[in-house]
């Protein structure tokens, strides 16, 4: 009989009472979603024939239901509304995408980084991911935060 893989790492202690309710974590997006979102974003309020067309060339019955699906899931995150005064009804984005981008980044320093974004950043920095131009536009955001955005040049040349 094998040991479960995660035995070692979690414990359970009956003696701890918990005093708040943990907090629920904010649903991720899913590719799919995430591509009606894309949507909502670049042409504003559609309806779900639209955006059925849109996404898989015609709006059948199955294509149809599979939209309205998601769009079910993404008022229960949060992420779409719709419009209950006209028909057809119209969906909009009620997250815009700097919204789920920190969503995104909040819930893998969550999971990786005991919630601090500290070694996110770092990683980003350390390694070859980020281009130089998006080092100095972060370097910049970084002098404008703390006040010393006019003492250092922004182009990284120049110092």
């Amino acid at each position: 009989m094998s040991t479960p893989i995660l035995a070692d790492k979690v414990r359970f202690q009956p003696e701890v009472q918990r005093k708040t309710p943990m907090a629920r974590k904010a649903q991720d997006v899913t590719e799919a979603e995430l591509a009606i979102l894309e949507q909502l974003w670049a042409e504003g309020p559609l309806s779900v024939k639209v955006i059925s067309t849109t996404l898989y060339g015609e709006a059948t019955t199955s294509t149809t239901a599979t939209v309205q699906k998601l769009l079910g899931r993404l008022e229960s995150k949060d992420c779409v509304s719709r419009d209950p005064t006209v028909w057809p009804r119209l969906f909009r984005a009620s997250i815009d995408r700097a919204d789920l981008i920190s969503r995104r980044l909040q819930n893998t320093a969550d999971e990786l980084c005991e919630g601090s974004l500290g070694p996110l950043l770092t990683h980003l920095v350390k390694s070859s991911i980020l281009s130089r131009s998006d080092r100095s536009k972060l370097q910049s955001m970084l002098d404008e935060a703390s006040g010393d955005g006019a003492a250092k040049p922004s182009n990284p040349s120049e110092q």
